[in-house]
């Protein structure tokens, strides 16, 4: 699990590669972050040269809406690819914790692949428009969603914090899904030098998104039911309503 991972790659040490059994594809696993993989992936060095036409990340156990982008290695994953020049998808699952299932996923995926279909007959004839790339999020209830729908990112964020805790693992699950106050594997491998140590957890305090943002934003037109279409690109511009403000400061230096 690379939940929460961002945009992190291997840097400082050698990323470890070996054969896995997926019918009907030929797989690698890979050490690293879903940045490694999708990097390592378009590389040609692992498919005999080949590089593919469309880079394919996720499904994702949780929504990668709103800021929570900026904390996703799925969304980096697909980030990682465009950069490089090459189509790429993040794909996530909008997931209920005591309600979803694996079998959610599957359906997920499903519902995913008319626009991936979609993708690759613009790809193919040289339409698909190279400035973005696509990150979707497929609503809980995906069998009965409402459609596709093209959004914007928004400000939709579970806040996170801490608590102190005598487990070095309370959590077992993603940051997004996880419950946060139920205690997992006890810590077994504290020294006794480490005895002393103090231990947090992450929590989350409260998923909030902002309520005046228009119907075309990820989040609501998520929990609306739909298929979320957001383009995105890996540059993080200020809006440009604040560049004369800076520069009116910068002035006065």
């Amino acid at each position: 699990d690379r939940s929460g991972v961002s945009h992190c790659i291997t840097w400082r040490s050698a990323l470890r590669c070996k054969r896995v059994n997926i019918n009907g594809a030929t797989a690698f696993g890979v050490s690293g972050t879903p940045a490694d993989c999708a990097s390592l992936g378009i590389s040609g060095k692992l498919f005999d040269g080949l590089v593919p036409d469309l880079v394919l990340s996720g499904i994702n156990i949780g929504n990668n809406c709103g800021l929570h982008v900026v904390y996703s290695g799925t969304v980096a994953g697909a980030r990682e690819a465009f950069i490089y020049g090459i189509p790429a998808l993040s794909m996530s699952y909008n997931w209920v914790a005591g309600q979803s299932s694996v079998n959610d996923l599957k359906v997920a995926a499903e519902v995913c692949i008319p626009l991936i279909n979609a993708v690759m007959v613009e790809i193919k004839s040289g339409t698909y428009p190279k400035g973005s790339f696509l990150n979707i999020d497929v609503p809980s209830d995906a069998a009965h969603h409402k459609g596709y729908k093209i959004t914007k990112q928004g400000k939709y964020m579970a806040r996170i914090g801490w608590e102190q805790t005598v487990y070095q693992k309370p959590s077992v699950e993603s940051y997004q899904t996880a419950s946060m106050d139920i205690d997992g594997e006890k810590d077994r491998d504290i020294d006794t030098s480490s005895a002393n140590d103090l231990l947090f957890k992450r929590v989350i305090v409260k998923r909030s998104y902002d309520e005046e943002e228009g119907e075309d934003m990820d989040y609501k037109s998520l929990a609306d039911g739909y298929i979320t279409v957001t383009p995105l690109v890996a540059l993080s511009r200020a809006e440009a309503d604040v560049i004369p403000y800076y520069k009116a400061c910068l002035s006065r230096i």
